[in-house]
């Protein structure tokens, strides 16, 4: 019997939803949870994708773990929790090319890609839609370049390790996007008050007078 599940990283916990599946298999619950939470515990903060198979003579339980998505593989990369909805003008990291070659490797494993450059792009597709920067640039223009070559040395040495220099000039320039970024909500904000105020005096005014 296969049993597909989505789990928390070694933080799996029991459930309704759980334990309606588990529950034709016969199994103790609590002894599944174990087991998965002792597979995923690597991946501590994401949603895993786990397998169950169960002997339902024996009882045996084999636990398959499957990378987390790409989405989530680079949040914990990058330190963030979650992409931006305006993905043009709001981002909320800026990334190495080497960090997106990390996450692009621990996912090839899963990932219908032919060779490691392949991967890259594909997480650098999901940077797209994340709104996460590259190298100070759009994801979409380091799509670009991947397709020009001007990183192939890059992925063909598999580097995943972000020189202390680069790490520096990274967070420096991102640094004064997201200044530029904080200064744009906060306006919107006062935008937004003040429209809501005005709103509410043309609401007062229209009111007839009590005698």
């Amino acid at each position: 019997m296969i049993i597909k599940i989505l789990a928390e990283g070694g933080n799996m916990v029991p459930g309704p939803a759980l334990s309606q599946k588990l529950g034709p298999a016969g199994v103790n619950v609590n002894q599944v949870i174990q087991k998965v939470n002792d597979a995923t515990k690597d991946f501590k903060g994401l949603k895993v994708p786990v397998e169950l198979d169960i002997d339902l003579g024996t009882k045996e339980i084999e636990v398959k773990v499957f990378s987390p998505p790409v989405s989530g593989l680079l949040k914990k990369e990058l330190g963030i929790e979650k992409g931006s909805r305006e993905q043009k003008t709001i981002h909320p990291a800026n990334a190495s090319i080497e960090q997106i070659i990390s996450v692009a490797k621990s996912k090839f494993p899963d990932m219908l890609c032919n060779d490691l450059k392949s991967a890259v792009k594909s997480v650098v597709g999901t940077c797209v839609s994340l709104g996460i920067l590259i190298e100070n640039k759009s994801a979409a223009e380091i799509e670009q370049e991947i397709d020009s070559g001007k990183y192939d040395n890059e992925i063909k040495e598999e580097r995943t390790e972000t020189p202390e220099e680069k790490k520096k000039e990274l967070q420096e320039y991102f640094a004064e996007v997201d200044k530029e970024q904080q200064k744009l909500l906060k306006q919107r904000e006062a935008d937004a008050a003040a429209k809501e105020t005005n709103a509410s005096g043309t609401t007062n005014s229209a009111e007839p007078e009590k005698k």
